[in-house]
């Protein structure tokens, strides 16, 4: 019965003989070999992206000064100002009423008959120049406004994408990983400068710049002359209020010494403060804005210098003042640039999206502010749907917007909770999945980004793979894009990081758990460019990109974990030469990030070729071949078998040499064809003999165990004896070890799932020897306790111990014989070998 496609979910606890779930190191270094908690840290990729660490910075920053989560933003140097400015507006707007109404029912109603000729006029033409101020204090915010938003219009137009390109620089600013230099930051500059100034030239193909920039003009002076007629306005009314108290001849009537000279001192008071009010509030406006130059320095704290980022500025500014003059005083004061960007997000036109999506990419990017602003944007599902549909927008002037949006949403995926939030917009991959066929390096790069990071939850893996061609395209940007000689062939920085990142997803998509992850490795290895686009990164990734390599190791490692894919992987041409050369390769002798990074490389390309042996006699086959050994002849000068069993001393990969060898020995096939090769590692058996009998890690134990099973089988007569002198252990000492192992792993270790198996095969190996005897064997595994032990084994058996690999918890592949009849194996040859002897001697 074929239980190869199988599996079980498994319920693991932490057992006694493992260490604490707390101790340094724990599960850090889980391969599929080894089962991983649910709640137990992820395995470490390689090269992590430059916005990941600049995340986990952030957040560190954050974690341990909370109290900058509610720290006001720069802009809170505008809405002070805006609050000032309106408590000014506010109180001459104040007077100014008082006095027209002074004026109308008092003066003009009242004595409107005695008045003197010149307090007439004065009186007539303060009133008419004060209202020609009210109207024109209220259409000159207005169309200030109007002219600032034109401009940042028709900048967008040209200049969005030069916004989105600082906020690149600032996400790559070290370097964009695999060996990608800053200067991918200058390309991207580059590539939006061109862009930017392409649009700049042709718009959307109508003359909409030229049409906005006029507009704007146009506004911009309409709101010009209402300021210049303000200021005339109020500068008239202060200069007739003060002439006539100063003067002070309103006449000699005898009914103007009563109550007309005081009516009049009134109003001329009222009229000259509410002027000199107003002119103290341009006074104060020009002297920060213009003077002080309040806003540059907002827009460059807010990282949105340039002029894009200082017209979005001025508009906010004038948003504040006109919501602090026009309602409470205190509406303006409690804006923020992310409440700012939202209303222009949801409640705006299509331009103004664009602006907010470029005040959000600029605040999210902010080390003090971005963790706050981004709990904010992902709190509110109208701004994430809307961003998300901005993913999808495909015009030629809509690329900076594009690529804002997607900045922004990749910063929120980068959490949970809002990773559930995108994910669960309607459309959302499809909206994603644009990016990858969008014609900019920035957009596919975002796009794949967004991907990795939604790909962290299992129920978006799934999603992932159903979603209309989004697995072929992922799959093609591995493409390493081999063009000239390889000798000479030089990776780009944006092509590097590409494939990094489709690696990266794959890998995260193989190693899903459950049925999920079945159906997701099948469906990758069945698309005919995954496999052959690995090999070529194996084959052609320059040095420096090592970190792609072990990548492209990784992926094959999970993908092999299907039985189908297995083969399919190793049937793909060079597949196994490569590995096998890349685990091979001498480290560097160096002990920087380089050698440690080829180390890692090597540690997994040893598991691949493990995983690819795995009950798979055909690749176990190509690996023997690949390594230049013959199936007929053991002669050769160096086999792959020689080559694997020198590597065993390697402290690098001696584990993977270990796993692979076994793995080789087991499923070759049994037949003679391969067996001259196979027993050359024999040459190993003392150096694997020692380790059992000293060795006390569980994981380089249990490895060992494996193989010198796999060993012992391969021995002639009397050649086991010759190792064991050779390797300084008796047969005694060795057999109180294994007993002393089994001990020890008294439960199932999560660690080391194989280790009892192993030891208990070793045990069924030496009991079939021919040398030494088998009943002096029997004999010290008897006194030894071995016995007891064994039985102590079949009480305490479970499901861990039933598989060769894993996928989170569940185990895959199970082993063709379970462990309980291993034991049963065991103790039958001791009671057989025991009572064989004496009857011999009868």
């Amino acid at each position: 019965m074929d239980v190869s496609d199988r599996s079980v979910r498994l319920t693991i606890e932490a057992q006694p003989s493992d260490p604490p779930a707390g101790a340094p190191g724990f599960m850090a270094a889980a391969t599929p070999f080894e089962p991983q908690l649910s709640d137990s840290p992820p395995r470490p990729s390689v090269a992590a992206d430059d916005d990941d660490n600049n995340e986990a910075s952030c957040s560190a920053r954050v974690r341990q000064a909370p109290d900058d989560d509610g720290a006001a933003g720069p802009e809170r140097q505008l809405t002070l100002l805006a609050l000032r400015l309106a408590v000014l507006e506010k109180a001459a707007s104040g007077l100014g009423a008082l006095g027209f109404i002074w004026a109308t029912v008092v003066l003009l109603g009242g004595f409107a008959i005695t008045l003197e000729r010149v307090d007439f006029w004065c009186v007539t033409v303060i009133l008419l120049v004060e209202g020609a101020r009210i109207f024109s204090r209220s259409h000159e915010l207005e169309w200030q406004h109007q002219a600032t938003w034109s401009l940042s219009l028709s900048a967008a137009g040209r200049s969005s994408v030069r916004l989105v390109a600082r906020s690149f620089r600032f996400v790559f600013r070290k370097g964009a990983g695999c060996g990608t230099s800053g200067k991918a930051a200058g390309g991207a500059a580059a590539s939006a400068a061109s862009c930017s100034s392409h649009v700049g030239r042709s718009g959307c193909g109508c003359g909409w710049p030229w049409m906005s920039w006029s507009w704007s003009f146009l506004s911009g002076h309409v709101g010009r002359l209402f300021y210049w007629l303000q200021l005339t306005s109020a500068t008239a009314c202060v200069v007739l209020s003060g002439v006539r108290l100063a003067r002070q001849d309103f006449g000699e009537a005898v009914d103007a010494r009563t109550n007309r000279r005081s009516a009049l001192d009134i109003f001329y008071g009222l009229a000259l403060a509410e002027a000199l009010l107003f002119l103290a509030e341009k006074a104060a406006w020009e002297w920060e804005v213009s003077h002080g130059r309040l806003l540059e320095r907002v827009a460059a704290e807010c990282r949105l210098a340039g002029a894009p980022g200082l017209l979005a500025i001025r508009r906010f500014f004038y948003d504040a003042y006109s919501r602090c003059v026009e309602g409470s005083i205190f509406d303006g004061f409690r804006m923020d640039l992310v409440s700012f960007a939202e209303e222009l997000i949801v409640g705006g036109s299509h331009d103004e999206q664009r602006i907010g999506a470029g005040i959000l990419v600029n605040v999210a990017a902010s080390p003090r502010l971005g963790d706050a602003a981004l709990r904010r944007v992902g709190t509110s599902p109208a701004v994430v749907e809307r961003l998300v549909e901005m993913l999808s927008w495909t015009g030629p002037a809509e690329r900076g917007a594009r690529a804002s949006a997607a900045l922004v949403v990749s910063k929120l995926a980068s959490k949970k909770r809002n990773a559930l939030r995108v994910a669960g917009v309607p459309g959302a991959f499809e909206s994603v999945s644009s990016l990858l066929y969008a014609a900019d390096e920035e957009c596919n790069l975002l796009g794949l980004l967004i991907i990795k990071k939604l790909a962290r939850d299992h129920d978006n893996c799934s999603k992932i793979g159903t979603a209309r061609g989004l697995l072929d395209k992922i799959i093609n940007f591995s493409t390493i894009g081999v063009t000239g000689p390889p000798a000479t062939f030089v990776m780009a920085p944006a092509r590097a990081k590409a494939v990094q990142r489709s690696l990266q997803v794959i890998k995260m998509l193989a190693e899903t758990t459950g049925s999920t992850g079945k159906q997701l490795r099948r469906e990758v290895a069945e698309i005919v460019f995954t496999v052959s686009n690995i090999r070529a990164v194996l084959r052609h990734a320059p040095p420096a990109h090592v970190g792609l390599r072990r990548l492209g190791a990784e992926v094959l490692t999970r993908l092999a974990m299907d039985a189908d894919a297995r083969e399919r992987i190793g049937g793909t041409g060079g597949v196994v030469a490569l590995l096998l050369d890349m685990f091979l390769r001498p480290g560097g002798s160096s002990s920087d990030d380089k050698a440690a990074d080829a180390d890692a490389a090597r540690v997994e390309a040893g598991e691949a070729l493990a995983m690819l042996a795995l009950e798979s006699p055909r690749n176990c086959q190509r690996i023997l071949r690949a390594g230049g050994g013959s199936s007929s002849s053991a002669t050769t000068s160096t086999t792959t078998v020689d080559s694997l069993v020198d590597a065993l001393g390697d402290a690098a990969i001696g584990v993977g040499a270990g796993r692979i060898l076994t793995n080789l020995c087991a499923y070759t096939g049994g037949s003679s064809e391969w067996f001259p090769q196979l027993r050359r590692a024999t040459r190993g058996a003392a150096t694997v003999l020692r380790d059992v009998a000293t060795v006390n890690e569980s994981k380089p134990l249990e490895v060992s165990l494996g193989f010198a099973a796999q060993l012992v089988r391969l021995m002639g007569p009397h050649e086991l004896a010759h190792h064991l002198v050779n390797a300084g252990v008796s047969e005694a000492s060795l057999v109180s070890w294994l007993v002393s192992v089994l001990a020890t792993y008294a439960c199932p270790s999560i660690k080391a799932p194989r280790i009892r198996r192993f030891t208990i095969e070793l045990v069924i190996a030496l009991l079939r020897t021919s040398s030494p005897p088998a009943r002096e064997i029997a004999e010290a595994m008897a006194a030894a306790g071995m016995g007891a032990e064994l039985r102590r084994v079949a009480e305490t058996t479970s499901e861990l111990e039933c598989f060769h690999v894993f996928s989170g918890s569940a185990g895959l592949s199970r082993h063709a014989v379970g462990l309980a009849a291993l034991v049963d194996t065991a103790l039958e040859l001791m009671g057989t070998v025991a009572e064989a002897e004496p009857h011999g001697h009868v």
